[in-house]
């Protein structure tokens, strides 16, 4: 009587996947892990062959109903076989080196990353010419910071018929995502990627915002005289903390809602009568008496570097909420309306 082979769990599992043959095998193949296809793989390269008593044995340990069969010979090279004609050469080599298969890309990147990183208005006057049920399609398809940022652009009315839409949305069909996917493509990131220039006015806008107001104005007028292209939307972007006055009640509410009432106070130091009412104006009643008893107290040994850098901050947090969609600075309001 011959002793029984000893073989490790791997090589059982290995064993029984060859005598299934390579129809059943290729199709459970597909249920194991990549970790657990290695060691198949390596497993079978160690067996040869293996008689019919000890397959006998190992598919009762398995608890399995196997049909009757010869015993396996050559056990690597039929596992190699099942193997090729299961999976691509690229999957094979990724599962024997111990890395993940490489998906080849299917089509083109998705778009809607780069829709999230194009300004709010400039996606808000695409969707304003499009039917609603468009709109609502591509917003849902957007995270919801630069989708609601983008829906704060549109009028009320058209604001409201897209959200009524989107909440009512059922499962979009693929081919109509494709179509508004090509359209997007075409009509917006081409033309974005080809006339844009949103970024250059955007750093430019940054730097000029960290001036003072005179430097400001000296450095607009000698860049207007230099003939510099596209200063209109430089000049759109730029807000200083004494253009405050100009931004409506509402953009002022918002502004002041999110800044502390140091801050605040210390920017109002100094600051003009109409220029500290209409900040004021736009706190709460108790922040505001708050404010008044520290403003009523001289602004006497307050470092000026201090107050420049609370104005400036109040100017950032009301540049960042207007790049958001929150609401429009007063140049790009000036703008609009001359057009």
């Amino acid at each position: 009587m011959s002793t029984p082979l000893t073989l490790t769990r791997a090589q059982k599992a290995a064993a029984i996947l060859v005598a299934m043959g390579k129809p059943s095998a290729s199709r459970l193949l597909k249920f194991f892990k990549q970790e657990e296809l290695k060691a198949l793989i390596e497993a079978a390269r160690l067996l040869r062959t293996i008689p019919q008593a000890d397959l006998e044995r190992i598919v009762a340990e398995f608890e399995a109903e196997f049909t009757e069969g010869a015993g396996l010979l050559d056990s690597a090279d039929k596992m190699d076989t099942i193997l090729n004609e299961s999976l691509s050469p690229e999957e094979v080599d990724a599962i024997m080196s111990g890395k993940k298969a490489v998906e080849e890309p299917s089509g083109p990147p998705s778009i809607w990353p780069q829709l999230e990183k194009l300004e709010p208005q400039r996606l808000g006057s695409f969707l304003a010419g499009e039917h609603p049920q468009t709109a609502a399609m591509i917003l849902s398809m957007l995270a919801p910071q630069p989708a609601s940022a983008v829906l704060l652009t549109l009028e009320k009315a058209q604001r409201s018929e897209i959200l009524r839409r989107m909440v009512t949305m059922t499962v979009i069909p693929e081919a109509a995502t494709k179509i508004v996917e090509s359209q997007l493509r075409a009509r917006v990131l081409a033309e974005t990627a080809s006339k844009d220039t949103t970024a250059g006015q955007i750093r430019v806008a940054s730097l000029l915002n960290e001036m003072d107001k005179t430097q400001l104005d000296e450095t607009m007028q000698d860049l207007e005289a230099a003939g510099t292209p596209d200063l209109d939307g430089v000049r759109a972007r730029i807000f200083n903390f004494e253009d405050l006055p100009l931004l409506t009640q509402k953009a002022r509410v918002l502004v002041f809602d999110g800044l502390s009432s140091e801050v605040v106070t210390l920017a109002l130091r100094g600051a003009t009568p109409a220029l500290t009412e209409a900040v004021l104006s736009s706190i709460g009643q108790r922040s505001r008496r708050m404010i008044e008893a520290e403003l009523g107290q001289g602004s006497e040994g307050v470092p000026l570097a201090d107050i420049l850098a609370a104005r400036k901050s109040v100017a950032a947090a009301t540049v960042r909420l207007a790049r958001e969609g929150a609401f429009e600075l007063p140049a790009a309001q000036s703008a609009a309306n001359a057009a």
